[in-house]
């Protein structure tokens, strides 16, 4: 039995594609690690383990020991697929690893080799390729990055399974700038970031229209009143945000797993972040900004660059049915 496992809304969109291609195919079951909840009403149809995070003074402390200890979870499991780098991914993969359990890492070998950017990612990820037993990796420089580094198990380039989802756009190009900002290392100088995205608003607002779906974490809420240009909404629907990202004309990012879903929909993005583990898209699709007193001439240059003409360097949109193939093999 091949146990599912994710808790955040990335993690459930990057498995969707699996869930339904495996659908009748592979024997599964889903762990549910607890992190965002409001998931729980997308999957109910499936046979799902629900575990509950118990907070304690540390929240990265309470993910992990929240998912240790607990058999039942993994009662009957041989395998157990885990996606990306969050910290009840790795619990998960820990877990399973005491268990003997196979482990098996979607979104496998992306690194920035700086365990502080992002933090507590970029562990996460390494010590996960340790403890895995086949690798799902994006791009054949994070298969490389595995190699390298001499992991045990079997490595496989499938691109990334999120791209599955864009597959029914169009992309369009109206006057939207679609902004998102949440990470972890940026919530220090968040106050700066926004100040440098509304006076880039303030200029351009003849031009653009600048928006932001505005993450709930507090350390982002806070400061939400500096963006006084800025049309600052509520986080939205995946399939509505798809449609906004299909249609812009740039984004404004310091998420990972955008870099991807721009240079799928051919639109170019800033990143505002020291460093990337998605290096693939940098110069055609994507630049980075290190810090927010760069953000107004990065911006501009962007406003004059010609169009990408390179091919999306993360997968052509079908990485589930790979993976079921790679799977229906190696299980």
């Amino acid at each position: 039995m091949l146990v599912i496992a994710f808790g955040t809304r990335p993690e459930y969109i990057k498995v969707k594609p699996l869930i339904e291609k495996f659908d009748g195919k592979i024997p599964f079951r889903l762990l549910f690690t607890g992190q965002h909840l409001d998931l729980l009403s997308n999957v109910q149809d499936h046979d799902i383990t629900k575990l509950e995070i118990r907070d304690g003074e540390n929240r990265l402390d309470s993910i992990v020991s929240s998912v240790l200890n607990r058999d039942d979870a993994f009662r009957g499991a041989t395998s157990v697929l885990i996606v990306g780098d969050t910290t009840s991914a790795f619990a998960v993969a820990l877990a399973a690893f005491h268990r003997r359990i196979k482990v098996i890492h979607l979104e496998a070998g992306l690194r920035t080799y700086d365990k502080d950017n992002p933090y507590p990612e970029e562990f996460n990820r390494q010590a996960v390729s340790r403890l895995s037993d086949i690798h799902l990796c994006p791009t054949p420089d994070a298969a490389f990055n595995l190699s390298k580094e001499l992991v045990r198990g079997s490595i496989h380039v499938v691109g990334n399974t999120v791209l599955d989802n864009l597959t029914h756009l169009t992309p369009t190009k109206d006057d939207t700038i679609v902004i998102t900002m949440h990470r972890r290392e940026n919530h220090e100088k968040m106050d700066r970031w926004f100040k440098a995205l509304d006076h880039i608003a303030k200029t351009f607002s003849h031009e653009y229209r600048f928006v932001l779906p505005i993450h709930p974490n507090p350390n982002v809420q806070k400061h939400r009143h500096l963006l006084k240009h800025v049309e600052v909404i509520d986080p939205v629907p995946y399939g509505e945000f798809l449609e906004m990202l299909a249609s812009c004309s740039y984004v404004i990012t310091d998420s990972g797993g955008l870099q991807e879903e721009t240079s799928f929909l051919r639109k170019r993005s800033i990143v505002c972040r020291k460093t990337t583990e998605r290096p693939e898209g940098l110069g055609e699709f994507s630049a980075l900004c290190h810090e927010p007193e760069h953000l107004f001439e990065m911006f501009n240059n962007m406003r004059h660059a010609p169009e990408p003409k390179g091919k999306c360097p993360y997968g052509d949109g079908q990485s589930a049915e790979k993976i079921l193939n790679i799977l229906l093999e190696e299980l």
